[in-house]
């Protein structure tokens, strides 16, 4: 089980809003603490945590929301990391200008499942460059890779170029040319023969480390 940011930002509001006044706040009193807009949004979220055995709702009672277990507990990180596919970190790959294709694996890392559709055919990048941030990948990133031999036109891929240089961009096939588009304004494309391009995969998910 694995849960969204936003549903552990909800859980921990719900935990901190109990401890101080010694009752559940309104679905009222989330949207506004969480500055939420919509009500059904929290309804949503409710019943998210609600499905993943976090809280419970009462639906008899006013304030009917009860915490069933804490985040930090034993059972629940274990959970989350029984609920993550350990992908294979190949190494790096370039939002820029082409760099070394990758080969060996580099480490593992832990994705959460619901954001992998097959553990066996995909793996994990570490971003360098500035290529795609209009895309909102940045250097750093960690990219999660779907192996595939085609993509749709307008799709991020990780293609390898020439056989040797790998690079993550838009793909569009151009006649007996591709173009690998930068997210980036201020950067051109790389055009080359269609024949000289491998994919490697599509990019299905993307993974930020915050250090403080």
């Amino acid at each position: 089980m694995y849960l969204t940011r936003r549903q552990r930002e909800i859980f921990e509001f719900i935990r901190t809003f109990i401890e101080e006044k010694s009752y559940s706040p309104s679905l009222e009193e989330i949207a506004r603490g969480m500055d939420l807009s919509s009500l059904a949004t929290v309804h949503k979220h409710l019943k998210h945590l609600a499905e993943k055995g976090i809280i419970k709702r009462h639906w008899n009672r006013g304030r009917g929301i009860e915490l069933v277990s804490d985040l930090d507990s034993p059972n629940m990180v274990q959970m989350e990391l029984d609920a993550a596919y350990k992908l294979p970190i190949k190494g790096v790959v370039a939002a820029g200008l082409p760099i070394e294709a990758f080969e060996e694996d580099v480490d593992r890392f832990n994705v959460p499942s619901d954001l992998v559709r097959n553990a066996e055919t995909s793996y994990v990048l570490r971003v360098r460059g500035d290529s795609m941030i209009e895309d909102g990948i940045h250097e750093g990133d960690f990219i999660i890779v779907e192996r595939a031999a085609s993509a749709r036109q307008g799709q991020v891929v990780v293609a390898l170029v020439n056989g040797t240089e790998a690079t993550v961009k838009r793909f569009y096939r151009e006649g007996d040319n591709v173009r690998l588009q930068p997210a980036n304004s201020t950067m051109e494309p790389i055009i080359v023969m269609a024949k000289d391009v491998e994919l490697q995969g599509v990019v299905i998910g993307l993974i930020r480390r915050y250090l403080a």
